[in-house]
């Protein structure tokens, strides 16, 4: 799932040393298996060499997901058994942020906002990997294209991709035999026209089950993602904001804002809303049957089937609309962070971490099986180990699909999305009637926040 993380800690070794390391470092990573702890016979000069230390690694993931994670380390302590992980879990991505700000010493960190690299990078918060990679050779190509691209900034690399994550349509099967709908939708009209069918209502005329929820604060159901639905950009190669002028917005808009009417409205939907279930729980409304269709990534497929077993749903990739039919199959492509924030106290040490989680096969098959995030490892992808049904599969396609999309990385962070986010919600409640000129305007605020920022 993406959602949020960090690290630390020290080590000493002679030149001869560290050349010996890295190169053990590049052995244990970069393939696809994990290299065995090395020779306990005696007091050799590579036991001497062997890495040594503490560092302390902070990542967003809990509970179920948590313990994963706490495998993939075990894996890395059973390769360098001198090292020792401290874990800080549950962290998200503006603690992080604030620690390393603070010049809290964390060694690692693995962070859910892929939007915040810009941020990340251009303030040095992360530190510069390439003096890493050169120094042992690691070879980014073993990398998914799309990982390795976004995961860098102007040029500048101070995250690998650490795990990815693709959007899809999930349906509830059960609903969707009942209400006469033999297959998914594939265009947003499909979408419209399922979602009208779907929706039922309460004796005093509000909704009690929505086929398809049309607010872009729900739940995945935002703006970067359906953006992919209609194929529409955020820039153009001069870094201008396109919100005004790619025709792909006025479509989306004017497409939520008919589903919005043809449900009931935007009180009723909003009235909905506000009885929302908590989305990482028992309660989400697709488990409760509240919703029949919603937009989510890979890893519901892991948490459906943790949390609800027995609910017959399927996946599919989300609906195109009518002029971009030939992107079908393609989703929001997203993924986690791993990186060296500028506070470690032992980078180099932390760099055995990072290249292990992020470029090890085995490790990422494993985390691969047990959060059903899409690994950003083309050996993972294609390892036979890698657990694949039908419904993970789409997001795996999803992520290699050229018509995928990822939100833009940029120096001010995710400050370009809350700039459309304002005027979207001003556009679902109808306090904004303008869409031209409302486009035009989040433009605008865009590109003077990118101006100022440098």
């Amino acid at each position: 799932m993406t959602v949020s993380s960090s690290r630390h800690n020290r080590w000493m070794v002679g030149a001869a040393a560290l050349a010996s390391v890295l190169a053990m470092g590049l052995t244990a990573c970069s393939g696809g298996t994990t290299p065995p702890p090395a020779s306990s016979s005696s007091q050799s000069s590579s036991e001497a060499a062997a890495p040594s230390g503490e560092l302390t690694l902070w990542h967003f993931f809990t509970d179920r997901e948590a313990g994963i994670m706490q495998q993939a380390i075990d894996r890395f302590t059973a390769a360098y058994p001198n090292i020792k992980v401290t874990v800080q879990s549950g962290q998200d991505d503006d603690k992080m942020r604030q620690a390393i700000a603070a010049g809290q010493a964390i060694d690692v960190g693995i962070s859910y906002s892929r939007d915040q690299l810009g941020v990340l990078c251009s303030s040095g918060a992360f530190q510069d990997l390439a003096p890493f990679i050169q120094k042992d050779g690691t070879d980014l190509g073993l990398l998914l294209p799309k990982a390795a691209a976004y995961t860098e900034f102007q040029g500048k690399r101070c995250a690998l991709p650490m795990m990815g994550d693709a959007t899809g349509l999930y349906y509830n099967v059960d609903m969707f035999k009942d209400a006469g709908i033999t297959s998914p939708p594939k265009t947003l009209d499909e979408l419209t026209a399922d979602a009208v069918k779907l929706t039922t209502y309460n004796p005093d005329g509000s909704i009690a089950t929505l086929g398809f929820m049309p607010l872009m604060e729900y739940y995945e159901t935002t703006t970067p993602g359906m953006a992919v639905t209609v194929q529409a950009n955020w820039f153009d190669d001069a870094g201008k904001s396109t919100v005004g002028t790619d025709p792909g917005w006025t479509t989306l808009f004017n497409w939520q804002k008919d589903l919005i009417d043809k449900v009931g409205g935007y009180q009723k939907v909003s009235d909905w809303m506000a009885s929302l279930g908590d989305e990482f729980s028992d309660q989400n409304d697709f488990y409760t049957k509240r919703v029949a269709m919603m937009v989510d990534g890979e890893w519901r497929t892991a948490f459906l089937a943790n949390e609800a077993p027995d609910l017959n749903y399927a996946t599919a990739p989300l609906p195109m609309s009518a002029d971009h039919v030939n992107a079908y199959g393609a989703g929001l492509v997203d993924g986690n962070l791993i990186g060296i924030p500028k506070g470690s106290k032992n980078p180099d040490l932390a760099w055995l971490l990072v290249k292990f989680l992020a470029m090890d096969t085995d490790t990422q098959v494993l985390i691969g099986n047990g959060l059903k995030n899409v690994p950003t490892l083309t050996s993972a992808v294609n390892s036979p180990a890698l657990e694949k049904d039908a419904n993970y599969q789409v997001f795996l396609d999803a992520f290699e699909n050229d018509y995928s999309m990822t939100s833009p990385t940029t120096v001010i962070g995710v400050e370009y999305q809350d700039h459309m986010s304002q005027f979207v919600q001003a556009w679902e409640a109808g306090t904004a009637t303008d869409l031209a000129a409302g486009l035009n305007d989040v433009a605008a605020q865009i590109d003077a926040a990118i101006a100022l920022a440098g």
